[in-house]
């Protein structure tokens, strides 16, 4: 096989509302990314993989379109990759089933998310979450991706999409599939639960005060940054090992302002903590006001949204396709005429 083109896949769950964290570490800095045309990248709303937990049907479909409304509101131009809806490309289905059947048993129940989301109680857990990992694969191979943007937590299924490449590539050519590798996700930052600066800011988290949503409107978005939790010392340092809470707000102002944490530093030295929380409350309100005003339009009449995701699944369909005919011909299915 030659050479193939740095391609990229990245794919997003449609569960639940995306947070401030997601805009400035994911949203953003990927949109920007795009821009440089480097790689081909196909951009999945995974639908798919949203329903091995149970889902709310109206909120799966709204969900599914909002991760797309929130790309483009974020800036991501759908000229610059491929975006689309898993299931609308019914190849990932067809070839997540040939890879299911090269896939151990024993490799499935290795993977940490599966034993740490099932603790156990392997009878009640749903055949979907311990075969997920083969349907990411498929995901994965159909577009001869070589390079998947995943955190610690999906290292491993990468890992395990190799070795079924490497089984398969063993049996039936090296030509049969290209082998990705994990990278590191492109990141601006990792924004930390304003009340907990311990940990990331995640939607699971909504209900407490220390995860901003991105539909939030302004008089929250203000309240729960002037409750941010902060420290006692009163000094304005960016200090992320013992003034974690500070840093963060720090870190959320320098990513909204473009500058760098110690620029910040720098125009509140000397200053109270009620001054800067009151800066990162303007920042972030007018940083997601255009964002939220692009996404309401987008959210509001659909047409543009259905359009573009029809346009990705099409241009997705040519290149998966491909993939698939190739690998069915080489396991022995005899293929439509």
């Amino acid at each position: 096989m030659s050479t193939p083109t740095p391609t990229i896949l990245s794919g997003i769950k449609p569960s639940g509302q995306p947070t401030l964290g997601n805009y400035l570490g994911a949203y953003l800095p990927f949109s920007r990314f795009l821009a440089k045309r480097t790689h081909n990248v196909f951009m999945m709303v995974a639908d798919h993989h949203a329903i091995t937990v149970r889902q709310d049907p109206k909120e799966l479909t709204e969900n599914t379109y909002a991760i797309a409304a929130w790309y483009i509101a974020s800036g991501l131009n759908p000229d610059d990759c491929t975006l689309f809806v898993q299931s609308h490309v019914p190849e990932h289905a067809q070839l997540g089933w040939i890879l299911t059947t090269f896939t151990q048993m024993g490799e499935l129940a290795r993977m940490t998310q599966y034993k740490d989301k099932s603790k156990g109680e392997n009878e009640a857990v749903g055949a979907g979450l311990f075969m997920y990992p083969s349907l990411m694969a498929a995901d994965i191979l159909l577009y001869d991706t070589t390079e998947v943007p995943v955190g610690d937590d999906q290292t491993q299924h990468v890992e395990l999409c190799r070795d079924i490449a490497t089984r398969m590539n063993n049996l039936y050519g090296p030509d049969t599939f290209v082998l990705p590798k994990a990278v590191k996700p492109v990141a601006a930052q990792r924004v930390r639960d304003l009340q907990n600066p311990l940990k990331k800011m995640s939607k699971s988290e909504a209900g407490e005060g220390g995860c901003i949503m991105l539909e939030d409107e302004t008089s929250a978005i203000t309240k729960k940054i002037k409750r941010a939790v902060t420290d006692t010392l009163a000094e304005v340092a960016y200090d992320p090992a013992n003034q974690p809470g500070l840093a963060n707000l720090i870190e959320i102002l320098a990513a909204c302002s473009h500058r760098t944490p110690k620029e910040v530093v720098k125009e509140f030295k000397g200053s109270q903590y009620g001054p800067l929380k009151g800066a990162v409350a303007e920042a972030v309100v007018q940083t997601l006001e255009p964002v939220q005003a692009e996404y309401a339009k987008l959210m509001a009449d659909k047409a543009e949204l259905q359009n573009i995701l029809a346009k990705g699944a099409k241009k997705a369909r040519e290149k998966a396709a491909q993939t698939l005919g190739r690998v069915m011909t080489k396991v022995g299915y005899v293929l439509p005429r």
